[in-house]
């Protein structure tokens, strides 16, 4: 074994080293993240797959001659199935490789770890930002009613009740709006969570005012409203309904033992 191969695998273990521990901190606390969520899963991928590669090279580096390298592809093959052989079969190299395929082992994990709490948290602000859209939609649709109904010989907008229904819609949907909105400002795990649950709970007080509103041509074929309230609800129950996030928001505060600032007011 010559001094280049042993360097040369040395490098290649020290780089695995930093890109493994340090590479996957910065990562972790990177926040463009949040704003590229595929191109940060593509990085992480790739940063994980070259940590294996720089260790499984590292060892074929030590466990292949470098005068096998002048050969065809056969003897090749035959050299490094013999160099492993020879070198693993030894306690110090079987130690080397358990120590190369833990470590290998573990910035995969890692790696996959951070890239599904990056998807998931992607996700979610996708899914509130949708039920954001289908909510004002919904309430669109109910404001119109009130507007073109006539009952009693005056729109019935002009109803207290009808009002306040719309009102209590209104409020709903710009306060998950907001928590969206301060959660893609300062992207947090923890705020999509929120902004998904606010999302979730003022889609469902749309689609509950605006049928209330509507009344009884809210229920029929022909008026689109029922598409909104079946897209409401698919939306609400994928990555965790609003009922869902709420309880695993009040457990990670407990965990946490206080309630991390979430806007600057």
């Amino acid at each position: 074994m010559s001094v280049a191969a042993v360097l040369v695998a040395a490098v290649l273990v020290a780089y695995a080293a930093c890109l493994g521990m340090v590479g996957s901190r910065m990562l972790g606390r990177a926040r463009w993240t949040a704003r590229a969520p595929l191109l940060a899963i593509v990085v992480y991928l790739t940063a994980g797959w070259s940590v294996v590669a720089a260790v499984g090279l590292a060892g074929l580096t030590l466990a292949v001659h470098a005068t096998a390298l002048g050969g065809e592809l056969s003897q090749l093959i035959g050299a490094c199935v013999h160099r492993l052989r020879a070198t693993y079969g030894t306690p110090g190299g079987i130690t080397v490789a358990g120590l190369g395929l833990t470590m290998a082992g573990a910035v995969v994990a890692r790696t996959a770890l951070t890239a599904t709490t990056h998807l998931r948290a992607a996700g979610r602000q996708a899914l509130g930002w949708w039920l954001v859209g289908t909510s004002r939609t919904m309430l669109a649709l109910a404001r119109q009613h009130a507007l073109d109904r006539v009952q009693f010989g005056r729109p019935v907008a002009s109803f207290q009740a009808i009002r306040h229904r719309l009102a209590e819609t209104l409020v709903a949907v710009e306060g998950a709006e907001a928590t969206l909105v301060a959660a893609t400002a300062e992207p947090d795990d923890f705020g999509f969570l929120l902004g998904k649950a606010a999302a979730g709970q003022a889609a469902s007080i749309a689609a509950r005012h605006c049928q209330q509103v509507l009344g009884g041509i809210g229920f029929t074929e022909e008026h689109e409203l029922h598409r909104h309230v079946k897209r409401s609800l698919v939306l609400d129950g994928m990555l965790g309904s609003s009922r869902e996030l709420t309880r695993e928001a009040g457990a990670t505060l407990r965990a946490k033992r206080f309630a991390p600032r979430l806007a600057q007011l």
